[in-house]
């Protein structure tokens, strides 16, 4: 039988407003007065939910950090929703959870450690909440912070960038893309 992957449970809300890569996309707007808040919710495309440019970045971040060494969760705490509007469901392989209204996050992921305890499954915590990381910390559970995992998606984000612009390059030019043999004699041709 296959091993599965360790899951990786992410502490939505407690990443989004612990990093300034993710405060960042909630802020951007702010400040600026009445007017930029209007002029801000006609351009933009997720209606009036500040916090959901911050969680579709979240998601993507998520799912390729996670790729193929994780089974990735996030939850993000829904006990203040007026609505029971907010479906649980899967994007780009990633499990969003939204706690129910009067529920917090960390009971869910509670849930979710206790269940993989269980299953004898490893796990991946993120999240900087003491409370949380003392309640569910230890074999098989390991916790890292909201910022550690930013720091990580930043760096390879930055890598793959760097990659994909050298890629890029590379196959940009004739003479990266032809055998040095033919190089050579098109260089005699041309007289260099």
């Amino acid at each position: 039988m296959a091993r599965r992957l360790p899951l990786l449970v992410v502490d939505g809300y407690n990443v989004i407003h612990g990093t300034a890569r993710y405060q960042g996309l909630i802020d951007e707007h702010a400040g600026a007065g009445a007017m930029a808040d209007v002029a801000f919710l006609e351009r933009n495309p997720y209606g009036d939910d500040p916090f959901e440019r911050a969680r579709e970045a979240l998601v993507a971040d998520v799912a390729a950090y996670a790729q193929g060494s994780h089974d990735p969760v996030i939850v993000f705490d829904g006990a203040g929703n007026l609505s029971d509007e907010r479906p649980n469901f899967s994007r780009a392989g990633v499990r969003i959870i939204f706690s129910n209204t009067g529920e917090s996050a960390d009971t869910v992921i509670e849930r979710l450690v206790s269940k993989a305890r269980r299953d004898n499954r490893d796990v991946l915590l993120v999240t900087s909440d003491n409370t949380i990381r003392f309640t569910v910390g230890g074999i098989p559970v390991t916790s890292i912070s909201s910022q550690l995992l930013a720091t990580d998606i930043a760096t390879v984000s930055h890598e793959a960038s760097v990659a994909r612009q050298e890629r890029s390059y590379g196959h940009m030019t004739v003479e990266s893309r032809v055998s040095p043999e033919v190089r050579e004699k098109l260089w005699k041709m041309l007289g260099r």
